[in-house]
């Protein structure tokens, strides 16, 4: 992202600390790291706006970052915010002790579903974010490269058109919660045994509770089976299913996994 000029009311609040760039995640949005705040740049989008009244919402029911500054101009938006303690769920003194990581996982999100969504202000139907993929296959937006091996080819569907087709086809029972939307262990902190806060929270709503189930099932099975380079022979993706006290749910698995290859 090129040298952006920052509005005077983020420059006030943050002076001149110095930051580390954050390039963890697929967001394109600039992230700078302060001691106590995160600053993100995004193009100009309402999905932001929407992230934003999402976060304010949550803010007081469920542990998320505190909205210090919001500005926009004709390019960007910058979101000023608190910065939440702890560690990512991924850190190595949680991936070397599965059971009490899946244990803290499966809490985190028992919490979001015992949150009261009646006047949530956003809605992400599997209507919706089907609407969301077919925008995204119709103007040539998915990455067929950044997908599974087994989406695409002589074993999995031909291109992105056909498994939207599938995934419009084959649309499972809903199960409305409060949904993070993105429940992968670099957006779930911990301090100690304690959940520290969400982040990234560009598509909470209104979900599926089996879309972050999926998602966290998911960033498990990579987080433990060297996909990122060390493997925790201990951990199994399963557990997850126990600490949840819910049955293993493989449709609705694959159903949201694919629909994330979209995305």
């Amino acid at each position: 992202m090129e040298k952006i000029k920052l509005p005077d009311s983020i420059k006030q609040l943050i002076a001149e600390k110095e930051y580390k760039a954050d390039d963890i995640g697929m967001s394109k949005a600039c992230v700078r790291v302060y001691d106590d705040c995160v600053l993100k740049i995004a193009k100009k989008s309402e999905k932001n706006d929407k992230t934003v009244e999402m976060m304010r919402w949550m803010e007081g029911k469920v542990p998320v970052p505190r909205i210090l500054c919001y500005e926009h101009d004709d390019e960007y938006q910058y979101l000023l915010m608190s910065k939440v303690p702890g560690n990512m769920s991924c850190d190595e003194q949680y991936l070397k002790q599965p059971q009490k990581l899946v244990e803290l996982l499966a809490d985190a999100m028992k919490l979001l579903w015992s949150v009261d969504v009646s006047d949530c202000p956003r809605n992400r139907t599997i209507d919706v974010e089907l609407e969301e993929a077919r925008y995204r296959v119709e103007h040539n937006m998915v990455d067929v490269d950044n997908v599974d091996p087994a989406t695409f080819g002589e074993d999995g569907f031909t291109d992105p058109e056909e498994l939207l087709h599938w995934l419009e086809s084959n649309r499972p029972d809903y199960e409305p919660v409060l949904s993070h939307g993105d429940f992968c262990l670099p957006n779930i902190f911990f301090d100690g045994d304690k959940l520290s806060g969400f982040i990234d929270l560009g598509d909470a709503g209104i979900g599926d509770k089996w879309r972050d189930i999926a998602l966290c099932y998911r960033s498990l099975r990579w987080n433990t089976e060297g996909v990122y380079g060390k493997v925790y022979p201990n951990a199994k993706e399963m557990m997850l299913f126990e600490a949840l006290g819910v049955e293993p749910d493989m449709e609705k698995l694959r159903y949201y996994l694919l629909l994330d290859e979209l995305f």
